[in-house]
């Protein structure tokens, strides 16, 4: 069979490689894509979307138990696991039904089926019907990363489950081991919590969330460990224990001690390695490091033609980096002249209760860069509409360069810090100073007041504390 001939060729179907795939379309390119799972992606199907669907149930579960606060009634006040995982399971499947309209729509010539790159400029597609060769001068890699697994922890969807595992979870654990605060492990930890697990997670570095800013992992910890978590810092699961049917003996190193907890289920969540293998990277040149492909800034490879994006060209491992990397490889190939991404300009977010967000550098990183700082902070409880929402629990800080007054870094946890993160993600794009953010007018009553005032703190100018 001849092999079909195309502009550009995206391998991997998530929300990096769908977006190139539309973006190179929109550009006049001729365009394939090849997935061998599902389109959207790992974020649409078993990520970002489903579990913040579930979140959301606890979400609301949470509200309904705290009714009384609001003058409202709610009895027997439950829920049901399974549906509110069917639940989460519809809107996974809704907007990956969706992308395939997507791929219509722009003409991206779909191939369902496991790639391998023989040589250069050609994909090999291994589908249901056979093998098909497809051609092109450009080849954008989005074949992103999966869980990592350590020795004698890894998932077996019974005792010791996968975030798979946990998104589709058979049963509510009684006592849960998470291992890892990343944010996969805490929103996990936060959705089985809520919903009244005893739920324990073990952190290897000296404190959870260990990206986010010193204070803001602080906050979080005083806030989970008040909502009924336990917390295990500087700590280690040596070994588990798996006994079927019963549950699990975890071996903890602690403060150089190793004690041994009970648990009926584990969730590992211990970061992500990226799928570089079986592609055929390596033959081509492809420089790899510790699963991840080295890329320039422009995401270049060195091999010429061939780009990498999102997971599998590492960190920040986050969705909306992984887009932005597929535009800006489109609109290079498509002969533009698009600007680098500034990984310190990309924001983080974690749907725990109460929400973490961040954009930039920490306290700490900015004063280890070299930068006088000035930090501002404001608290949840001097904001009337956090307090007529019922949210009193949560801070906003802000890191300017004392010289120049850039914006350096904003952290934040509470009520829809992940919305409100946006805001300084643009200051930042804008090159804002802090003159700038203090003469901008913030709409009364609004969370986003404390933005206003977190920047007015930090040039001691606060006005509601």
């Amino acid at each position: 069979m001849a092999a079909q001939s195309f502009d550009v060729i995206v391998v991997g179907a998530g929300p990096g490689g769908y977006v190139a795939a539309i973006r190179a379309s929109q550009l006049g390119q001729k365009v394939a894509i090849v997935e061998r799972e599902h389109l959207g992606g790992i974020c649409l199907n078993w990520g970002c979307i489903p579990t913040k669907a579930m979140l959301r149930s606890a979400e609301v579960f949470h509200l309904m138990e705290r009714a009384k606060e609001f003058g409202l009634k709610a009895d027997g006040i439950g829920y049901d696991l399974p549906a509110v995982v069917a639940r989460s399971r519809a809107v996974a499947k809704q907007l990956s039904g969706g992308i395939g309209h997507l791929m219509k729509k722009n003409k991206v010539t779909v191939f369902m089926g496991a790639a391998t790159l023989p040589k250069a400029g050609v994909v090999s597609v291994k589908t249901d019907k056979g093998s098909e060769e497809l051609t092109a001068k450009n080849i954008i890699l989005a074949t992103g990363a999966r869980a990592r697994e350590l020795p004698g922890l890894e998932a077996d969807g019974d005792l010791v489950w996968s975030y798979k595992h946990a998104l589709v979870a058979k049963r509510m654990p009684k006592k849960l081991l998470v291992i890892g605060s990343g944010a996969i492990g805490i929103e996990f930890a936060s959705f089985f919590n809520t919903l009244g697990s005893d739920t324990t997670v073990v952190e290897v570095m000296d404190r959870i969330l260990p990206v986010e800013d010193a204070e803001i992992s602080a906050f979080a910890k005083k806030s989970f460990v008040k909502q009924g978590m336990k917390i295990m810092e500087k700590a280690a699961v040596k070994k588990l224990d798996r006994k079927p049917g019963v549950g699990v003996t975890a071996h903890i190193e602690v403060g150089g001690k190793v004690e041994t907890h009970e648990f009926d289920t584990v969730i590992s969540a211990v970061g992500i390695v990226g799928n570089v293998e079986n592609l055929g990277l390596e033959a081509l040149g492809v420089k790899i490091d510790r699963t991840h492909v080295v890329t320039d800034e422009f995401c270049r490879t060195g091999v010429p033609g061939l780009f990498a994006i999102g997971d599998i060209a590492g960190a920040p491992w986050l969705a909306h980096k992984a887009s932005h990397e597929g535009v800006m490889v489109a609109e290079l190939i498509a002969g533009g002249h698009p600007h680098p991404i500034k990984p310190g300009s990309i924001a983080g977010c974690t749907y725990c209760y109460p929400q973490v967000a961040s954009v930039g550098m920490t306290e700490a990183k900015a004063k280890e860069a070299g930068h006088t700082v000035k930090v501002g902070r404001f608290p949840f409880i001097g904001n009337g509409k956090a307090i007529a929402l019922g949210e009193s629990e949560g801070m906003i800080k802000t890191v300017f360069d004392a010289k120049t007054g850039e914006l350096l870094g904003a952290h934040m946890i509470g009520a829809e810090v992940t919305e409100l993160i946006q805001g300084y993600v643009i200051g930042r794009q804008l090159e804002t100073t802090e003159e700038d953010l203090m003469n901008t007018v913030f709409p009364h009553p609004t969370l986003s007041e404390m933005m206003h005032e977190a920047v007015l703190d930090a040039y001691g100018r606060t006005l509601h504390m």
